[in-house]
């Protein structure tokens, strides 16, 4: 009998972009690089999909094993951190690079 497969891990997190940076940064988000796509991917990260509403409001949603591992192997690679730094003045983070402050929010109902 095959093993059975267990159900990803969802996550959910939020971040703020700036808001006279939206344009730009959904401009950005339309042409991310190929090599950082593989390099997620390669990661672990599935599924994964951002929502920017017109006041910075970002969310994020992706589905893996393990998280952290997930974070860890991207920050592990050369594209993440090119692509992080880039990505950096978008964002009101106090000298934190985005990925550093994705921090999942508590999943409280899911409709399977």
């Amino acid at each position: 009998m095959p093993e059975a497969r267990s159900e990803p891990t969802r996550i959910c997190f939020v971040l703020q972009v700036l808001p006279e940076r939206v344009a730009e940064y959904r401009a950005r988000h339309a042409a991310v690089w190929p090599e950082m796509l593989d390099a997620l991917r390669t990661a672990g990260w599935r599924n994964y999909s951002l929502f920017l509403g017109d006041d910075g409001m970002l969310v994020g949603y992706l589905e893996c094993d393990d998280f952290e591992a997930c974070k860890a192997r991207m920050q592990d690679t050369e594209i993440n951190a090119l692509w992080q730094a880039e990505m950096a003045p978008y964002f009101t983070l106090a000298e934190r690079a985005p990925d550093d402050a994705m921090t999942p929010l508590q999943e409280v109902f899911h409709l399977a």
